[in-house]
């Protein structure tokens, strides 16, 4: 296997994850899967959708990299950078479109496999890079922080529209999803 073949692979396998991820919390409603999987339709928690796929699936990734002596470094920082990366790229161009016309599923969709695609081109490239000294262990107290983030503001979020579920009219998790 190759590095290429490995991200290829890795596409599909976080775009599957992606959909799966999507419907979690409702399927199994806890305090720990509101941190990690969106509860509500709402634009933040749907950015729990590019984190926790490329996270997860990042476990598996490492164990095919390792088993097929792949050659890789800075994992964490990969993962950490290839998932805050995929939610800037979705949100700059996600949110004008949002802006004007409004939800769209099918664009929602396309542009997050697109999105997918370009975060795994990204992988690929810092997964070659050297070495660099305290890259993962930075990266994975990151990872954490942006997780207690997510889970913070799932219970505390910020009165705009981006927490807004306009399906629901709430904000964040309430009584309607516990």
């Amino acid at each position: 296997m190759t590095l290429k073949k490995d991200k290829i692979i890795s596409t599909i396998g976080i775009v599957i994850l992606c959909f799966l991820f999507h419907f979690i919390y409702e399927w199994i409603p806890s305090t720990i899967t509101s941190i990690f999987f969106p509860v509500n339709e709402s634009i933040w928690e749907h950015m729990k959708l590019f984190i926790s796929p490329i996270c997860f699936y990042g476990i598996i990734d490492y164990i095919i990299l390792t088993k097929t002596k792949v050659p890789f470094n800075n994992f964490l920082l990969n993962i950490l950078v290839t998932s805050v990366s995929s939610i800037f790229i979705y949100l700059i161009i996600f949110l004008p479109v949002y802006n004007l016309i409004g939800e769209n599923m099918i664009f929602s969709i396309t542009l997050m496999i697109i999105v997918i695609i370009i975060s795994q081109i990204i992988s690929y490239y810092i997964l070659r890079l050297n070495h660099i000294k305290y890259a993962n262990i930075i990266s994975l107290v990151l990872i954490i922080l942006i997780y207690i983030l997510f889970g913070y503001l799932t219970y505390h979020p910020i009165h705009n529209y981006i927490f807004l579920d306009k399906h629901h009219n709430i904000y964040g998790i309430t009584e309607y999803n516990i």
